[in-house]
């Protein structure tokens, strides 16, 4: 008897197994199957027929490139065909390829996606192996929380940067933007901010970026926060889609953490470069260019990515946004660097005139801004704070009066305080990437100033 019952036995585990794995393929299989073809192809886009009726705009279509498939994102829809844009750098398809519509594209982060680098697909790129999925669906375009649900912006935090702390601080939700021309500093600025002692999670998105600057990025800036980093990496060789597509997965990331009680810091270097791809996506898909060359739709895109950092709903965590502005031809009226500025919570300027001074961080002091430093200042601290920024006025708008002798000390007491003060106050601002972070920058910069000595040459960086 006991003989027979044991093959009954497994055979009765075989059917559940079975029954289990065809319960699971009802609800995650889709029961139909819709498919196109593809009808024209450039070098930028495909037009497949037969899937106008089935689709919308975001969504994505595979189509069958040889023995694999590539994926694609509908930019436009027609009533005879739809416009794809296609993940990869090139179109690899052939004229009749077969396209099916796809699953929309989401992540499904987990914890121990800290220290890992991946694309903006979500694949893993560092040779690390799979990375292990987590329970909850993250999609890539998701909404911001309900203006009225989410929380103050109240909490200082430290960065460590003098000049930053002292004079543009920063508060956890915060959204702040690094505006600068290329070769200032943007890049090694951000990554001293990457190294902020105050968050528990670093989500950092690389879009546009040279190749060989990825690893220099990961391997010695982040160094000991390397574990506690998830990097995004879309660089300037991939496509369009990528490039745009990296900013929102990085986001996405961040919301997962930040929905886990986590306080994120959020890096971006460059929304400007997530600005050029998004242009040409809605170039390829027919929208005319109204400025600079930038369609529509760009405008629109900026906010909405940008809106979703920020402070979470009550009890959750928050995003501390920092979003590096490439500035076209240092023109900080560009479009899209207006635009951004507009959007955030505050802009910290670097300029060309400091950096060739060899200032750094250069940052210009009188046009950098943070809407939310108010919560990081004392009352005594925030009379300070704008009487040096006086004195700095005074020191600069009188700069081409002292070079040509029209300077005569004791004619102007506030000028003769500026002239004292300034240099000093320049040289306890500068700060170079191997510098221990800052500690209390007013109490490093009461001691600048009250020394009678010569402030000497900083390493590096010679005095002004």
């Amino acid at each position: 008897m006991s003989g027979d019952s044991e093959p009954c036995g497994r055979r009765l585990d075989a059917l559940d197994r079975l029954e289990g794995k065809l319960a699971w393929g009802a609800k995650a299989l889709p029961r139909t199957r819709v498919g196109g073809v593809v009808t024209e192809i450039a070098m930028s886009h495909y037009r497949v027929a037969g899937l106008s009726r089935f689709l919308r705009l975001g969504e994505c279509v595979s189509v069958d490139v040889g023995d694999r498939v590539q994926l694609g994102e509908v930019v436009k829809i027609e009533d005879g065909a739809v416009t794809l844009k296609p993940f990869d750098s090139r179109c690899d398809a052939a004229i009749g390829a077969r396209a099916y519509r796809a699953q929309s594209l989401s992540l499904t982060p987990h914890p121990e996606w800290k220290g890992r680098v991946i694309d903006a697909l979500g694949r893993p790129i560092d040779g690390g192996g799979e990375l292990k999925l987590g329970e909850r669906a993250m999609p890539l375009d998701g909404e911001p929380p309900p203006a009225l649900q989410r929380s103050r912006v109240k909490k200082p935090i430290k960065s460590g940067i003098r000049v930053i702390d002292f004079f543009t601080p920063l508060c956890a939700g915060q959204r702040i933007g690094i505006f600068s021309g290329s070769g200032v500093g943007k890049s090694t600025l951000l990554s001293m901010l990457a190294r902020a002692p105050d968050f528990d999670t670093v989500v950092i998105a690389l879009v546009g970026e040279r190749g060989r600057e990825v690893r220099e990025f990961l391997d010695d800036t982040l160094a000991a926060n390397r574990q506690s980093a998830i990097a995004v990496v879309s660089t300037g060789d991939e496509s369009p889609m990528m490039r745009r597509l990296a900013p929102r997965t990085a986001m996405a990331v961040a919301e997962y953490f930040r929905d886990n009680g986590d306080s994120v810091l959020l890096v971006v270097d460059s929304v400007t470069r997530f600005a050029h791809a998004a242009r040409d996506v809605a170039l390829a898909a027919g929208e005319p260019a109204v400025a600079r060359g930038y369609a529509p739709s760009v405008f629109s895109d900026l906010p909405r990515l940008l809106e979703r950092a920020g402070p979470g709903v009550e009890g959750s965590g928050s995003i501390t946004g920092v979003f590096s502005v490439l500035v076209d031809g240092d023109d900080h009226n560009d479009p899209v660097a207006d635009s951004i500025r507009g959007t955030l919570d505050g802009h910290i300027v670097l300029d060309r005139a400091i950096a060739d001074q060899g200032r750094f961080p250069a940052v210009n002091i009188l046009s950098s801004v943070s809407r939310l430093a108010n919560p990081s200042w004392t009352p005594e601290q925030r009379k300070l704070v704008s009487k040096l920024r006086s004195l700095i006025a005074r020191y600069e708008e009188t700069r081409d009066l002292r070079l040509m002798g029209g300077f005569t000390p004791g004619a102007d007491p506030l000028l003769d305080q500026a002239v004292k003060s300034v240099p000093r106050i320049y040289e306890a601002m500068t700060q170079a990437l191997s510098s221990p972070p800052c500690q209390d920058p007013f109490i490093e910069l009461a001691a600048a100033l009250r020394s009678d000595a010569k402030p000497e040459e900083a390493p590096g960086h010679p005095a002004p």
